[in-house]
């Protein structure tokens, strides 16, 4: 008798699981998503790092060496600088992770077996990616010793022909917390951004005030703007607190202008608030916006934006889907304004990317809400 009224219960909870088909998605999608997301983006191999160069010798062993790092698979080749000063702008614009520096009279010396060694400059923003880049930049070089050594007849007690030189720019000391304190502020903006404003809409739904909002002459783009505004302060507010605690308690530097790093982050809350504001407008009840907030914002924000795992290293389908993940530009903004002191134009194309995500997020709310409005 017990089992049929267990069957019973059953039957009557997967009628209603299949009638709600929005939970239903969520059990089956997120564990899939989960897996691909850890699956593809947990990978602590650090690959295709941007190398500049600068070869003052253009001779066959410079080549060589080169060589060496190209084909090693660590290594893309990404342009070549002519002076110190444009050492300065690839590292700057991140058009390079790491420099290598070869000396006039490199061939001749390491011909001759003299002892003889290459600078290696990097881009030490990300702590972590600029340890495990020294490391294979040491291999490497010790590798091309070795044959060196061979060639030149030169006996190890003279020891290694060729030593590297390795200079680490931003962060000096590769402190973690450099690296991980702008990605938790990024982190932090986003989630209680979007969670604010996800929950704003679906509020008046839940309480019947929706209806007398819409029969108002308020029309849904001021109803959008005027929803975004008292939660864009309070963001504003809240994450400028978030920078000034770091600064504070872990020692973050402050190398650049305030006034740009206030005009990248409301570029950035701007986005946040409107996205919130899209989930309000499709979601249901303050249940289902929170979990897809939570969904859509913790998640691509802390594996997808280059925050932890370096994003050359992912494969490429998931590295053009991080395109769409506004914390990606954000944190190298973010970065460079707090870390390396550069202006706008040295990440302008990021500002562009969170300018077109802000109006096209803001502007697909506003056509959601209008379209509840008719």
């Amino acid at each position: 008798m017990g089992f049929w009224k267990t069957v019973a219960v059953a039957r009557k909870e997967l009628r209603q699981i299949r009638r709600d088909q929005r939970t239903l998605l969520i059990l089956l999608f997120v564990p899939v998503f989960f897996l691909l997301i850890y699956g593809y983006a947990l990978n602590f191999d650090i690959r295709n790092v941007q190398l500049g160069l600068q070869d003052n010798d253009r001779s066959t062993a410079s080549r060589e060496l080169i060589s060496a790092f190209v084909n090693s698979g660590y290594f893309d080749l990404v342009g070549e600088a002519v002076n110190p000063d444009a050492i300065d702008d690839m590292l700057d614009r991140d058009e390079a992770r790491a420099v290598l520096v070869i000396p006039a009279r490199f061939g001749a010396d390491v011909a001759a077996g003299r002892p003889t060694s290459v600078q290696f400059i990097v881009n030490g923003d990300n702590a972590n990616t600029a340890t495990t880049v020294v490391g294979y930049a040491n291999g490497l070089v010790n590798s091309q010793s070795s044959q060196y050594e061979l060639k030149a007849r030169v006996g190890s007690p003279t020891g290694p022909v060729l030593t590297i030189e390795p200079r680490v720019w931003y962060n000096p000391e590769l402190r973690s917390t450099l690296f991980l304190v702008p990605g938790l502020i990024a982190y932090i903006a986003m989630l209680t951004a979007v969670v604010s404003t996800a929950l704003s809409i679906v509020r008046e739904k839940e309480a019947g005030t929706m209806e007398q909002v819409r029969m108002s002459p308020i029309g849904p783009v001021p109803y959008v703007l005027g929803k975004t505004a008292p939660y864009f302060v309070v963001s504003l507010i809240s994450s400028m607190s978030i920078v000034v605690a770091a600064i504070v308690l872990f020692d973050m530097p402050m190398r650049g202008s305030w006034f740009v790093l206030v005009g990248v982050v409301s570029l950035f809350l701007v986005g946040a608030l409107a996205f919130g504001l899209l989930i309000s407008s499709i979601a249901d009840s303050q249940q289902v916006a929170f979990q897809v907030a939570l969904l859509t914002s913790f998640l691509p924000t802390l594996m997808l934006s280059g925050f932890i795992f370096p994003i050359s290293s992912m494969p490429t389908f998931l590295q053009v889907v991080t395109r769409i993940v506004p914390a990606r530009y954000f944190l190298v903004a973010l970065r460079g304004i707090v870390l390396k002191g550069v202006g706008p134009a040295d990440f302008l194309p990021d500002i562009i990317a969170l300018a077109v995500y802000a109006v096209v997020i803001l502007g697909l709310a506003s056509v959601r809400v209008r379209r509840q409005w008719a």
